[in-house]
């Protein structure tokens, strides 16, 4: 699937819920299913700097694409980086370097974050770029 597939799928998920708590339990259920770092790497090499919660994400590139997993100490936030994944796993450098992430708006999560969350969001956002940065010369 493509990211615009995937966001998507997203934006219809997200459309099945009329307020926000029903949204916001939408996002811890998905935290559950976040595909989570091991132990190991929970490391500050891969805590990512600029959210109020502490998130880690790690990265690892085949055969083409890169492969997320993550974690977090709060369980928002860990349904945030969980739907990032579930958008950047598995998908090329190029094509997430170009990613728009427009569900992001349209599902109204920005808006509806406190300034600190949407401040780790956009962390989250830019250290999943770069690492499709780094990986994109291979």
């Amino acid at each position: 699937m493509t990211i615009q597939d995937i966001e998507d799928n997203i934006i219809e998920e997200f459309a099945n819920y009329e307020e926000w708590l029903d949204k916001y339990a939408y996002l811890i259920e998905l935290g559950h299913e976040c595909p989570v770092i091991d132990e190991r790497d929970k490391t500050d090499d891969n805590l990512i700097k600029g959210c109020q919660s502490r998130v880690w994400l790690s990265c690892s590139y085949s055969d083409g694409v890169l492969h997320f997993k993550a974690d977090s100490d709060a369980v928002i936030t860990k349904g945030i980086i969980s739907l990032l994944i579930r958008v950047f796993d598995g998908q090329t450098p190029q094509a997430i370097c170009d990613a728009d992430l427009r569900f992001i708006d349209q599902i109204g999560l920005k808006e509806h974050l406190s300034p600190t969350r949407s401040n780790g969001l956009a962390s989250m956002v830019k250290q999943i770029k770069m690492y499709a940065i780094a990986f994109s010369n291979r």
